[in-house]
């Protein structure tokens, strides 16, 4: 039994020009959740960043947006985290994640940050890198000097389809993720 889930962190970078990119696969699962639950994201500065509360199974945790660009994440963050006193074993950090094809949604525990900037931020400022993570796969564009613009674009129709049915494939398993039944919503997820 892992811990359970009091916040859920999407992440990706604030702005209209960013809203279509694939770096902000983050954003758009945390964003589909609410929608969901007929909640609105609202802007709270002391976390910079966007925040809701949601009710999962018996629950409520909030989800947060942060409003600071990718590699800042951890500011956002810790000062959510801080505020309400939710410990690093009860956050799951969603991403984007070039080492998965698109269509494809994986759970981890802990880890390495794989060269993602929002990742290494959070583990920076929080003094570990032992929080949960659901990674959204968006591809990888094959060259490691185009992963940059790549994150920074928008997938093409297909791809964009397949993210999506990957998201609305880990929102299924998200209320075993968030009472603690971690290992069964991996193994369900990661059998699809």
């Amino acid at each position: 039994m892992s811990a359970v889930v009091a916040l859920i962190v999407g992440l990706g970078n604030p702005g209209p020009q960013y809203e279509e990119t694939r770096h902000n696969a983050g954003f758009w699962f945390v964003e589909q959740l609410a929608r969901q639950q007929g909640q609105q994201f609202r802007l709270e500065n002391k976390f910079h960043g966007e925040i809701a509360k949601v009710v999962i199974g018996t629950r409520q945790v909030w989800l947060l947006k942060p409003n600071t660009f990718m590699n800042r994440s951890g500011q956002s963050v810790t000062a959510l985290a801080q505020f309400y006193k939710i410990p690093l074993e009860n956050i799951l950090v969603v991403h984007d994640e070039l080492d998965l094809d698109p269509g494809i949604a994986r759970l981890k525990e802990g880890g390495g940050h794989g060269g993602h900037n929002g990742l290494r931020d959070i583990a920076a400022h929080m003094g570990s890198k032992e929080f949960m993570r659901l990674r959204i796969g968006i591809g990888h564009p094959g060259n490691s000097k185009q992963v940059s613009d790549f994150v920074l674009s928008r997938a093409g129709a297909d791809d964009q389809r397949l993210i999506e049915e990957a998201i609305d494939k880990a929102l299924v398993v998200l209320p075993q993720i968030v009472s603690g039944e971690f290992q069964k919503a991996m193994n369900e997820l990661h059998t699809q």
